[in-house]
C-alpha cells in the first residue's frame, strides 16, 4: 500500500493541516482533533477502501483503519502535518477542551471509574460464582450445591471472601483514581479511603441498623459529637472527599514553604479532609447517595417493562453521545449496595442494546451488495455480539441509519422483556453473549430469552426497512432516468 498517498487522501478530507491540532493513534484507529469538523469531507472518507468507519466522540475524530495498518498511515500523517507524536491520553486531553459543561462531567467519571473497572469485576464475577455454589434449586431441586456437597462449603466462603474485597474497600480505590484525576497524590487519596473504611469505624453496611437501635458510637470532641460511621461499599462520599483533598493538597503546596512541604501538606491535608469528611461531607453525600440508589430502584421496580422498553430504546442513542459513561458510577454503586438493589438493572439493558446493534449489522452483511460495508459487517456483528459495538454503530449501522432504527426497536423489545422479570446483573462485564456469567442466578433463563427477543426483531425489522429503503432508491432511480 501506499501510505503516504492515503495519509494525504486523508488529511484532504480533514479540511488540510491547518484544521489539525493533536493527532494519535490506538490499536485500530487514528485518534485526532480537529479546530472544525464541519470541513471534513465524509463522502471522500467513506468511499477510500481502506476507512472502515468513523466517528466523533468526547472531542475526538476518530477514523477506523485496522490493526497494523494504522501505524504506517500514521507516520505519514505526522509527516505531513508537521505533529509531534502524542499519546491517546495527550489527545484527550487536548480534545477535552472542545467539550462543554456536562461532557467534561462525564469525561471526569469516566476517566475516574474506567482504570478501577477491572478490579470491580473479578470481584463481582467471583460473586456470581459463589452464587451459583449458594443458590438453592439452580443444579439440584430444593438444594444448592454446598448443602449438596459440604465440603465445597469453604470453598465457597473463600470465593465470597475474595469477591466481597473490591466492594469492601472500594473508596481505597476510589480515592486513589478520584484524588490523582483532581490534580492531588493519589497515595494521599488512597490513604483516604482507608482511613472511610478503618476497623475501628462502624462498618458502613450495618449504619442503618445502628441508627434504628440507637447505638451508633461516637467521637466527642470539644462538646461535639461526630459520628464515627464507616463508608463501606459508598461511591459519593469518597468522589466528594477526594475533590476536597486535592484542592486542600494544591492550596498547601504553594503556600507552605518548600523546606516544609513534604512534612506539613499530607499531615493538614490527611487531616482537615478528614474532619470534614466525617463531620459535614460524609454524611451529606451518603444521604445524597442513597436517595440516587433508592430512586433508581425504584423506578426499576415501578415503571416495569414500559421503562424498560423506554431505556432499551435511548440507550444506543446514549452512547452516541458518550454519556454511558456516566452510567459507570451508578452501576458502582448498585453493585456495591447489592444486598438493597438485587444488582445492576443497566448492565442487562446495556447487552440487550449490544446484541440488537449486532443483528442489525449481520442482517446489512445479508442484504447489501456493497463489498467494503460486508467487509466492515462482518467482523463488527461479532463483534457487538461480544458486547463491543463501536465498529457495529459507527462503521454500519448510523451510516446506513436503517439499521441503527432496526437495532433500537430491538433492545427495546428484549430490554422490556427481560425488565418484567426483573433481571439483573451482580458483576460488570462484557454486555453481550459473554455477560451471561455476570447474571444473577435465577435469571439467566430470561437473560438468553431477552438476547434471543432483542437478536431477532432488529435483524427482521432492519431486513424489512433494508426492503424499504431499496424500493425507495429503486423509485428515485426511475424518476431520475425519466
Amino acid at each position: 500500500m501506499n501510505y503516504k498517498q492515503i495519509a494525504k487522501e486523508v488529511l484532504e478530507a480533514l479540511g488540510g493541516k491547518d484544521n489539525v491540532s493533536a493527532a494519535a493513534h490506538c490499536a485500530t484507529r487514528l485518534r485526532l482533533v480537529l479546530h472544525d469538523e464541519e470541513r471534513i469531507d465524509q463522502k471522500k472518507l467513506d468511499e477510500m477502501d481502506l476507512v472502515k468507519g468513523t466517528f466523533s466522540t468526547g472531542g475526538q475524530y476518530q477514523i477506523i483503519l485496522g490493526s497494523g495498518t494504522v501505524n504506517e498511515v500514521y507516520k505519514e500523517f505526522t509527516k505531513l502535518t508537521g505533529l509531534t507524536e502524542m499519546s491517546t491520553n495527550e489527545v484527550k486531553e487536548a480534545g477535552s477542551n472542545k467539550l462543554n459543561p456536562l461532557q467534561r462531567f462525564v469525561k471526569m467519571l469516566s476517566d475516574i471509574f474506567v482504570p478501577i473497572i477491572p478490579a470491580i469485576v473479578a470481584g463481582g464475577l467471583l460473586m456470581g460464582l459463589n452464587n451459583v455454589l449458594t443458590a438453592s434449586d439452580l443444579f439440584i431441586d430444593g438444594k444448592s450445591l454446598i448443602e449438596a456437597y459440604p465440603q465445597m462449603a469453604d470453598l465457597a466462603a473463600l470465593i465470597n471472601t475474595f469477591a466481597n474485597a473490591a466492594f469492601v474497600f472500594l473508596p481505597v480505590l476510589i480515592g486513589f483514581s478520584a484524588t490523582q484525576r483532581f490534580g492531588g497524590n493519589a497515595f494521599l487519596g488512597a490513604a483516604l479511603g482507608m482511613l472511610m473504611v478503618h476497623p475501628d469505624l462502624l462498618n458502613g453496611y450495618g449504619y442503618g441498623t445502628a441508627l434504628a437501635d440507637g447505638k451508633i458510637p461516637v467521637w466527642k470532641i470539644f462538646g461535639f459529637e461526630i459520628e464515627k460511621v464507616g463508608y463501606q461499599g459508598t461511591v459519593l462520599p469518597v468522589l466528594a472527599a477526594s475533590y476536597i483533598l486535592a484542592k486542600t493538597e494544591t492550596f498547601l503546596r504553594r503556600r507552605i514553604p518548600s523546606a516544609l512541604d513534604n512534612l506539613l501538606t499530607p499531615l493538614f491535608s490527611i487531616f482537615i479532609t478528614g474532619v470534614l469528611t466525617f463531620t459535614l461531607v460524609g454524611p451529606v453525600m451518603r444521604s445524597a447517595g442513597n436517595f440516587l440508589t433508592d430512586g433508581l430502584v425504584w423506578m426499576y421496580d415501578t415503571t416495569g417493562p414500559i421503562g424498560g422498553a423506554i431505556f432499551g430504546l435511548v440507550y444506543a442513542p446514549i452512547v452516541v453521545t458518550g454519556m454511558h459513561h456516566s452510567f459507570i458510577a451508578v452501576e458502582t454503586q448498585l453493585l456495591a449496595d447489592i444486598a438493597k438493589t438485587g444488582g445492576s438493572f443497566i448492565f442487562p439493558i446495556a447487552a440487550m442494546s449490544n446484541i440488537a446493534q449486532g443483528a442489525a449489522t449481520i442482517a446489512v452483511l445479508l442484504r447489501t451488495k456493497d463489498s467494503k460495508i460486508k467487509g466492515v459487517a462482518s467482523a463488527a456483528g461479532i463483534s457487538a455480539l461480544l458486547g463491543i459495538t463501536e465498529p457495529a454503530m459507527f462503521g454500519v449501522n448510523l451510516k446506513l441509519r436503517y439499521p441503527f432504527i432496526g437495532a433500537i426497536i430491538g433492545s427495546a423489545a428484549g430490554a422490556a422483556f427481560i425488565s418484567i422479570f426483573k433481571v439483573k446483573a451482580i458483576a460488570l462485564g462484557a454486555a453481550g453473549l459473554p455477560g451471561i456469567i455476570s447474571i444473577k442466578p435465577g435469571t439467566i433463563t430470561f437473560y438468553i430469552i431477552g438476547m434471543a427477543i432483542s437478536f431477532a426483531i432488529a435483524f427482521l425489522t432492519t431486513l424489512f426497512l433494508a426492503k424499504r429503503n431499496t424500493l425507495k432508491q429503486d423509485k428515485e432511480y426511475v424518476k431520475r432516468v425519466a
